[in-house]
C-alpha cells in the first residue's frame, strides 16, 4: 500500500494570515496537514519530498460566490429553461475542472437549478477529483422574479419557510434568497426589494432553527437593511441602490459589523459596452466596499462566475488583483479569498489556512503576491487534499 504521507517545500509561505520567508515545507498525511516547518528541516525518513523551487505556497483559494451552473459564454435564461440535466451537469464539471487548475480549490455555488450542484458536491465528495463544492441549491425569489427561471420562486411567508424545509431535507449547506431584483434578469429591478421584513425574517429563522445560514442577493440599500435587521449571515453584492443613485447607510454599516455580516463583494468592472446604469453604479459601489472594509465589515472577495462572458469560473485570481486596487492591502486581499473566505463558507476549521488539521488544499504560484499580487496568477501547482491537480500550471487572468 501506497505511502499516504508527503512533503512540500517552498521558497515562502502564506498561511491564510501572515507570509514566511525562506525554505518552509507542509507535511501531508492521507489529504491533511500534520505540520508546517519553517526551519529548513528535512522531512522524516520515508516521506517523499516534493520541491517546489521558488514559489509561495498558499491555501487553495476560495471563491465565496459562484455560479457552477451558468455558462459565461451561453445564453443563460435559455439554457436554464431548456437544457437536460446532465448537459448541465457536464458544463458544471467542467467549470468546476476550470477553477480548479486556477488554484480554486473550494467553491460555494449560490444559485443552482435542479440542486445540481448537490449532486456535483456529492460526486468529488466520494472521490471525483473536483473542487470541495459549499451548494445552496435553487435561490428562493419571487415568480419572475431576479433568477426565477432556476426554479425557486416563494411569493409569501409560507410559501418561503417552506422553501427552506425543501433546501434543509435535501441537503444544501446554506440558503440564499433573492432580498432585491438583480440585473441580469429581464424585467427585474436590482433597485428595488423581492421581500417585505417579515419575510425575511421568517426565512432566516426557518433556516437557522435547521442550522442552516442565510445570505442574501441584495443590491438596494432598503433590501440590505431589512436583511441585515432579519439577521442574515452574509449579504450577496451589497450595493446601496437607492433612488437617488448608489449611496451606502452608515447605520447599516455599523450594524454588520457589529453582526459579523460577511459581504460577498463581487468584483465587478468598467467595461465598454456596459448599460449606463450599471456604469454609474460602479465607482461608488467600490467606495463603498472599501468604507466597509476599513469599518469592520468582513467582506470577502469572490466573483459571480458564470453570469456573463467576463465571468469565467477561473476569475478569480484575476479579481483579485482587482480588488487589491480598490479595497485592500495585498496581504488583506489574500486573507480574503483564503481564510476570511472559508469563515464566510462554514469552513473556517478546516480550510484557508496552512496549519496542523487542515485539509492540504495547497496553491504554488512564481513570485511573492504579497509584495506583487498579480503573481496569484502565476500558477505552478495545485493540490487538493493532498493530491496534485493535473495541469495546474496554466497561467490565469
Amino acid at each position: 500500500m501506497d505511502d499516504p504521507r508527503s512533503a512540500v517545500r517552498a521558497a515562502r509561505l502564506f498561511d491564510g494570515s501572515t507570509l514566511h520567508t525562506g525554505p518552509v515545507m507542509v507535511l501531508v498525511d492521507d489529504g491533511r496537514i500534520t505540520g508546517v516547518d519553517l526551519t529548513g528541516a528535512l522531512p522524516p525518513e520515508g516521506v517523499a519530498l516534493t520541491d517546489l523551487g521558488d514559489v509561495t505556497l498558499l491555501p487553495g483559494l476560495i471563491d465565496a460566490h459562484s455560479h457552477l451552473v451558468f455558462d459565461p459564454g451561453g445564453p443563460t435564461e435559455h439554457q436554464m429553461v431548456h437544457d437536460e440535466d446532465e448537459v448541465v451537469l457536464a458544463r458544471m464539471r467542467e467549470h468546476a475542472t476550470r477553477a480548479l487548475r486556477a488554484g480554486i480549490t473550494t467553491v460555494r455555488d449560490l444559485g443552482d437549478r435542479g440542486y445540481l450542484s448537490l449532486r456535483l458536491r456529492d460526486e468529488y465528495a466520494a472521490g471525483a477529483p473536483g473542487p470541495q463544492i459549499v451548494a445552496a441549491g435553487p435561490p428562493i425569489t419571487r415568480s419572475e422574479g431576479h433568477c426565477w427561471y432556476l426554479g425557486g420562486e416563494a411569493d409569501d411567508s409560507k410559501q418561503a419557510v417552506a422553501a427552506v424545509a425543501a433546501r434543509a431535507e435535501r441537503g444544501v449547506d446554506l440558503v440564499k434568497i433573492m432580498a432585491t431584483g438583480g440585473m441580469s434578469t429581464r424585467g427585474s429591478n436590482p433597485g428595488g426589494a423581492q421581500y417585505s421584513p417579515a419575510e425575511l425574517q421568517a426565512v432566516t429563522r426557518a433556516a437557522h432553527e435547521r442550522g442552516l445560514p442565510v445570505t442574501a442577493h441584495a443590491h438596494a440599500a432598503a433590501g440590505i437593511a431589512d436583511a441585515v435587521a432579519a439577521g442574515v449571515d452574509g449579504i450577496e453584492h451589497c450595493t446601496f441602490m437607492t433612488p437617488s443613485g448608489v449611496r451606502r447607510d452608515e447605520k447599516t454599516v455599523e450594524a454588520m459589523a457589529a453582526a459579523g455580516t460577511f459581504v460577498g463583494c463581487t468584483v465587478v468592472r468598467p467595461r465598454e459596452g456596459m448599460p449606463a446604469e450599471v456604469l454609474a453604479t460602479i465607482e461608488p459601489y467600490w467606495e463603498n466596499q472599501a468604507y466597509m472594509h476599513r469599518n469592520g465589515v468582513r467582506v470577502v472577495c469572490c466573483t459571480d462566475a458564470g453570469i456573463n462572458p467576463h465571468k469565467p469560473h477561473d476569475v478569480l485570481p484575476s479579481d483579485l488583483v482587482y480588488f487589491a486596487s480598490q479595497v485592500a492591502t495585498n496581504t488583506e486581499t489574500l486573507v480574503s479569498a483564503t481564510s476570511l473566505a472559508a469563515e464566510a463558507c462554514g469552513l473556517g476549521h478546516r480550510k484557508g489556512r496552512i496549519a496542523p488539521g487542515y485539509d492540504a488544499d495547497l496553491l504554488a504560484v512564481a513570485g511573492n503576491p504579497v509584495h506583487d499580487i498579480r503573481a496569484i496568477g502565476r500558477v505552478r501547482a495545485v493540490l487538493r487534499a493532498g493530491r496534485p491537480v493535473p495541469h495546474g500550471t496554466a497561467t490565469t487572468g
